[in-house]
């Protein structure tokens, strides 16, 4: 019997607003967090995911307050990250109503983090966040063909994307938050061959992101490897909810919640 397919929105924060751009870029407000949060969950949303994308490029720790009062709203597993650095603030964040902790440029500048996270607290906390875009033209070739970004998409790593959620799979990550940088806001579709590409190589789930645009996108990332669906433009402004989601999966016979 196959595991129920996850719908999960994505809540990008900064300076306490949910925001939306492309590629991480050109943002524009798309409300509260706190208030999206909740109609997410009395929508049937699975799991949300809270990301304080400005976090780590400012050099602190996630909003800890807008943390506590979403997680006192919402009633579905709650996924935090940004600016998550050690153990400690982790423990914080689970401490404010986190339920999994997504970390991306802490592991990569050191990555022992993951397997001190996984030991401490298991690694059902653990998600991986890999914000990964094909190497550019003359750039930096890598095996897989996409390199990981850090900094919300601001910097190359230099690291293979495929080859680095590999890595922490073995460390002790629970799942891979793969997020297409390419795709990112563009509403286009899922990156299929990424998708593909990393689930060759781990047995952990794999959330999809970047690129959702309308209903015929979501079942092709599931049926290219994908264990849950995240989306953040579509949901944040109206153009899909998260029940048509969930039927347009079912349909293609896709189980869900």
């Amino acid at each position: 019997m196959s595991l129920a397919v996850r719908v999960i929105p994505c809540l990008d924060v900064d300076g306490g607003r949910v925001v939306k751009g492309i590629n991480f870029l050109d943002l524009r407000d798309a409300g509260d967090p706190v208030e999206l949060a909740r109609s997410y969950d009395a929508e049937g949303a699975d799991e949300l995911t809270f990301l304080d994308i400005s976090a780590s490029h400012e050099g602190r720790a996630t909003t800890m307050e807008i943390v506590s009062r979403t997680a006192e709203e919402v009633f579905i597993p709650l996924t935090v990250g940004g600016g998550i650095r050690a153990v400690e603030d982790v423990d914080r964040l689970l401490r404010a109503g986190a339920d999994k902790i997504a970390v991306n440029t802490a592991a990569i500048r050191r990555p022992e983090l993951v397997a001190e996270i996984a030991d401490r607290f298991g690694n059902q906390v653990l998600v991986l966040s890999v914000d990964a875009r094909r190497v550019p033209v003359g750039g930096a070739g890598t095996d897989s063909g996409w390199e990981v970004t850090t900094h919300g998409g601001r910097r190359s790593s230099g690291l293979d994307a495929v080859a680095w959620a590999a890595k922490a799979a073995e460390l002790g990550a629970g799942e891979i938050l793969l997020n297409a940088m390419d795709a990112d806001g563009t509403q286009d579709g899922f990156d299929l061959d990424l998708i593909a590409a990393v689930r060759r190589e781990v047995s952990i789930p794999v959330i999809a992101s970047g690129g959702a645009g309308t209903l015929d996108h979501f079942a092709p990332a599931v049926e290219a490897g994908a264990d849950a669906v995240l989306a953040a433009t579509v949901f944040h402004f109206g153009t899909l909810r998260v029940g048509e989601v969930k039927a347009a999966l079912g349909a293609a016979g896709h189980p869900v919640r």
